[in-house]
């Protein structure tokens, strides 16, 4: 009788780690149409607006980052509490019109049911599809944060060496693959002159552009950046919209944009990963799927931790 209880309990102890677990079709049972309402809101915004990819890939990074993937990236500040939003790096991430209307949909489909960390993960994901990009399974079942705090965000920098923004991935449990790997989303990337200015004219003080950079390529985006009001290029200049390693190839060439995307192309621990995946589009997809779940699996809130909120920009009320 004993090994009967025994057997119980450990079955009952067992069950919530199950259950807490991120999974694939985690909605399968509470709200089947889940994935496809998602992917259909997200379908009509590439229609009109096809760099949305890049957009969700950052909001996706930039949530992921900062105490994980847990929507706190979502949440609007207020006069009497700033979020996450109002910090410098989250000022031109985009795309929250497009969760604000997933979640709408999903709400009047399967109330308090999809949370919006999962939202994020999934249209980001089929921004990616439809970009070109290979399709990959996304685990879902992640809970809604309760903090979204400006001072803890911390993210590696445009102008980052190697090793410094090896040091931010690992100390997330990513590895130096996975870093290069998820720095090729920058292949339907957009980014505002500010972030890029400093490698055109006077490059750590030098007086120079930056050398590592092609000079044609300094003289076209010199002439942009002069126009004003801080416009944006791509950071791929070549398939600018399309889910692809041609990011890697601007790099061989000295086409980065970002002093961080160049660096990976000299540096010596990396060199050898840009070459590779410059010259396999598809092992660069299939790192890519593997990374960007990993990704998604940072410091998830799971099981009755976090929240399912009803409107992704405001916590639930207490």
């Amino acid at each position: 009788m004993k090994i009967i209880k025994t057997s119980l309990l450990a079955f009952f102890f067992l069950l919530p780690l199950v259950l807490a677990d991120l999974r694939v079709g985690f909605y399968n049972a509470t709200c089947p149409q889940a994935e496809s309402i998602i992917q259909q809101v997200v379908q009509k915004q590439f229609a009109t607006d096809s760099s949305i990819t890049g957009g969700l890939l950052r909001m996706h990074f930039h949530d992921c980052f900062v105490r994980g993937c847990d929507a706190s990236i979502l949440i609007d500040s207020t006069p009497k509490k700033p979020s996450e939003k109002s910090a410098g790096p989250n000022l031109t991430v985009r795309g929250f019109e497009l969760i604000d209307e997933a979640k709408k949909r999903l709400e009047a489909a399967c109330p308090s049911t999809v949370s919006c960390a999962d939202i994020i993960t999934l249209a980001t994901r089929d921004s990616v599809v439809l970009a070109g990009g290979q399709s990959y399974a996304a685990p879902t079942g992640r809970r809604d944060g309760l903090v979204s705090n400006p001072n803890d965000v911390n993210l590696p920098g445009p102008s980052f060496s190697v090793s410094q923004a090896l040091q931010a991935f690992t100390a997330k449990g990513l590895t130096l693959n996975d870093m290069v790997t998820l720095l090729g989303a920058h292949t339907v990337g957009l980014v505002h002159c500010n972030f890029f200015q400093d490698r055109l004219s006077n490059f750590q003080g030098t007086g120079s552009p930056d050398p590592s950079m092609d000079p044609a390529l300094v003289a076209k985006l010199s002439k942009l950046c002069a126009s004003g009001n801080n416009p944006t290029t791509f950071l791929d200049q070549n398939t600018s919209s399309t889910f692809d390693n041609q990011y890697y190839n601007q790099l061989l060439l000295k086409r980065g944009i970002l002093q961080i995307d160049q660096e990976l192309a000299s540096d010596r621990s990396t060199t050898g990963i840009v070459s590779g995946f410059a010259s396999n589009g598809v092992r660069f997809s299939q790192s890519f799927a593997t990374a960007i779940v990993k990704l998604g699996s940072l410091q998830v809130l799971v099981g009755n931790a976090g929240e399912i909120r009803k409107n992704c920009r405001v916590f639930n009320p207490k």
